[in-house]
């Protein structure tokens, strides 16, 4: 618990969530000179999970798996601010805590690495590539049904030494962020974001804090980015009206120009059929309303 001059992070201790969370701390010192700031480290169940059982993008089976324990600790007060990837958050709310701050968005994309540094349009029939994310599934089947699929589960290491030990194996896919924020440098090739849309919250690091603690409050909105925390905003809302965790694979991704806000998504309801996509454009001073307008434009009513 923080003290006047000291605050205490959470974060999971993976060597991404670790990356993340030495971004949150510099800039924490960049804004507070004089804040001492700590970090605490949080196994999860998702952490046990990745071991065993396998762990899919399902919003009603991976949602909360990363982030349940780290918001425990938050409502206990051993923690001051839990430090998330935003696209491991389940849309639903609790009502004690929000989500205050985002640092800037890193990239987006999903790439493919492959053996031998082709890309997709250039896979042979029937290779084999890994991937643990439903949403991604769904894509590559959607772009390349002669592709076969294999699970895939672990961190960013760990993914990327299995693809060289399975020598059936021809690639997997990754997010880019988590590559470049643990300055991994491999041959890859991006995804097109209209035929891979992202999972929401994808490359954001999302800022959890309890609602009546206006210290961390004050603390955060000094590093916050803006156009972030808006775009993850309405990405969550949409997937909350959608029932956020329903089985359907989802990409959903929201841009800003000045004052526009536009919000894309893409929902795969079958594995023999093509996605329901919809775009939608308003104001950016209310993201929850660009997702509403984009589930009418979608799903009618």
């Amino acid at each position: 618990m923080a003290s006047p001059d000291r605050i205490v992070l959470g974060s999971r201790g993976s060597e991404l969530a670790l990356a993340q969370a030495r971004l949150v701390e510099r800039a924490l010192r960049r804004a507070w000179p004089a804040l001492e700031v700590a970090l605490e480290i949080i196994r999860t169940s998702g952490d046990e999970s990745s071991k065993g059982t396998p762990v899919t993008d399902r919003r009603a089976g991976r949602k909360g798996m990363f982030t349940r324990d780290i918001e425990k600790e938050l409502l206990v007060r051993r923690i001051d601010v839990a430090v998330h990837s935003a696209k491991d958050l389940p849309s639903a709310r609790l009502e004690e805590l929000e989500v205050r701050a985002t640092l800037p968005r890193a990239h987006t994309e999903d790439v493919l690495i492959t053996k031998s540094g082709g890309g997709l349009t250039t896979a042979p029939a029937g290779a084999t590539i890994g991937t643990g994310s439903i949403r991604r599934q769904h894509q590559l089947r959607w772009k390349r049904p002669d592709l076969r699929i294999a699970d895939l589960r672990g961190n960013v290491p760990t993914r990327l030494r299995k693809l060289q030990e399975n020598e059936t194996w021809s690639g997997i896919i990754l997010a880019r962020a988590g590559l470049e924020r643990l300055g991994l440098e491999v041959p890859m090739e991006i995804l097109s974001q209209v035929d891979f849309v992202p999972a929401g919250g994808q490359g954001v690091i999302a800022l959890q804090i309890r609602r009546d603690d206006a210290r961390a409050q004050q603390l955060l909105d000094a590093i916050n980015d803006r156009a972030t925390l808006i775009a993850l905003r309405a990405e969550r809302e949409f997937l909350r009206l959608l029932d956020g965790d329903c089985d359907s694979p989802v990409g959903v991704q929201a841009t800003l120009d000045r004052a526009s806000l536009q919000l894309r998504a893409q929902i795969f309801e079958t594995a023999a059929t093509p996605p329901k996509v919809g775009r939608a454009t308003g104001a950016s001073a209310d993201p929850e309303a660009v997702a509403a307008a984009l589930m009418r434009q979608i799903y009618g009513g």
